[in-house]
């Protein structure tokens, strides 16, 4: 056989290299990301919009609360609905997603209140974190040690080409009314079941071991990471303060509030120990004990990262619509048509989503490239590299309120994003010790989690008090992100170096 022939046989094209139930899985994806990314690139201008442009009026704080709690239980769903995957299989669970994310779609343009939009949002986010573990565990077992960089690096861009063309249709449909915007997100979202109701078929499984996996265990897991069950409670209530503080609470009693719950914890503590508590007594009689303790810290550096990140979601609309003159854009590509208008202007403004959408540009059209001139760089070098970088987009507002300075920032920051989102997850498993890999990339998104909660909480309480509400100071705010930032990407050097010095035994 000649060396052309060889060559031809050895070339397999890359629709052949996976299997059908990785590319349905990539088209699911695309459509759930259209629905969640349809609502949420706008749904800090929905929230806090005038009730006379169809908005419910709330406050920043409110807007807060309610995207940083939402997101959060978002992303702590998928390690329990990865169970019940397992359990009943994947193609009923993307069908039962479907079952919830429609209808909480279509209820949540009724609610008018802080307390019932928040109760329909949570479905919402309940039906997003029964397809999140779902998807990605498709994708995994579609592939294989030789393809997976390929297949991943493919579904993340099908990630940003939901997160792309949702926010497009839901900027044109506000323009008739809010209440379409729901309706698209509702119709991306029973496109999911519909596909997987006709076309998906389950990846090859190990049903013997997968389904021995109980609900009981998935909970004893999330609390053995973090240590035992009264350490668990004791951070629940830290956070559960934080919430309550943000909207139920004078903001100066928070800390007085939390510094009493640490401190009754540590003296029942020291009580226990004195007593004697162990493994035989009942827990609450038992000394608090940490888990992974070097990685619970890991996932608290990065939701720094993750918390300046999500400003570009959460306060960025905002501050567009409150802040930005986008004339100069508008002249430059001539949209004061009157035809233009309804679908690229609100009040005369380009819609914040539309320049908030650069960011999944960005990495649609560099995400190859960045990957390719950073693939030598040290995993926690270019994740310090992107973190710095998202510095500088934040300061970058400190320069100018024109469209064009919003346009820069935004695509600087996606620079940033390219380089240390993809490289987390990989460091992630770096630090692992070779036993627990599994369970460290389990457990990775809770890093997202808590990023998304305080990321909601700053943003909420900081645009309250340095936007037009407030002092109307909006640059402090900018660098007050800016420093969180760096604050983090100097923390993960210094962790990095602990890491090195003191490897796992």
């Amino acid at each position: 056989m000649s060396d052309n022939a060889h060559e031809t046989e050895g070339k397999v094209s890359v629709w052949k290299t996976f299997p059908n139930a990785f590319w349905i899985a990539n088209v699911m994806e695309i459509f759930e990301r259209m629905g969640w990314y349809g609502f949420y690139a706008v749904s800090s201008l929905y929230l806090t919009g005038a009730i006379r442009d169809g908005g419910l009026g709330l406050s920043s704080d409110d807007r807060g609360v309610i995207q940083g709690l939402a997101t959060f239980f978002l992303y702590l769903f998928p390690a329990l609905f990865g169970a019940l995957a397992d359990r009943y299989g994947f193609r009923r669970m993307f069908i039962a997603a479907t079952l919830v994310m429609v209808p909480g779609y279509l209820l949540l343009s009724i609610p008018k209140s802080f307390v019932g939009f928040l109760g329909v949002y949570f479905l919402v986010a309940i039906g997003h974190g029964m397809f999140k573990p779902v998807v990605i565990s498709t994708v995994a077992k579609s592939t294989n040690e030789k393809t997976g960089s390929m297949g991943f690096g493919i579904f993340y861009m099908m990630v940003n080409i939901g997160g792309f063309l949702g926010p497009i249709v839901a900027g044109i449909v506000r323009g008739w009314d809010w209440k379409y915007v729901f309706y698209a997100s509702a119709g991306w979202s029973l496109l999911v079941g519909v596909v997987a109701l006709l076309f998906y078929k389950e990846p090859p499984r190990d049903d013997a071991t997968e389904s021995r996996r109980s609900l009981a265990e998935v909970f004893g897991g999330m609390v053995e990471v973090v240590g035992n069950a009264r350490f668990f409670i004791l951070v629940a209530g830290v956070l559960t303060i934080m919430v309550v503080g943000s909207k139920w609470l004078d903001f100066k009693l928070v800390f007085p509030v939390a510094a009493a719950w640490l401190a009754f914890n540590f003296i029942w503590d020291i009580l226990c120990r004195v007593g004697g508590g162990g493994g035989e007594k009942i827990w609450f009689m038992q000394p608090m004990r940490v888990g992974e303790g070097r990685y619970l810290t890991f996932l608290l550096l990065m939701s720094g990262f993750w918390t300046s990140f999500n400003q570009i979601f959460m306060t960025l609309p905002e501050y567009i619509r409150d802040y930005i003159d986008t004339s100069d854009l508008i002249s430059a590509f001539g949209l004061g048509s009157s035809a233009a208008s309804r679908a690229w202007l609100d009040h005369g403004q380009i819609k914040p989503e539309y320049l908030i959408n650069l960011n999944a540009f960005g990495i649609i059209v560099g995400q190859v490239a960045i990957s390719y001139l950073s693939r030598k760089l040290p995993a926690l070098t270019t994740m310090i590299l992107g973190t710095l970088i998202t510095v500088v987009s934040f300061v970058l507002f400190l320069f100018g309120q024109g469209g064009w300075m919003v346009v820069i920032a935004v695509l600087v920051f996606s620079v940033g994003e390219m380089l240390a989102s993809p490289k987390s997850k990989e460091y992630a498993g770096r630090i692992a010790p070779p036993e627990k890999v599994g369970m460290y990339m389990g457990y990775f998104y809770w890093c997202v989690a808590l990023g998304n909660l305080f990321g909601g909480l700053l943003s909420g309480v900081s645009y309250q008090y340095f936007g037009p509400q407030g002092i109307d100071k909006p640059h402090w705010m900018w660098l007050l992100f800016a420093a969180l930032a760096l604050a983090s990407a100097i923390a993960l050097g210094i962790y990095n170096r602990w890491v090195q010095r003191n490897p796992v035994r």
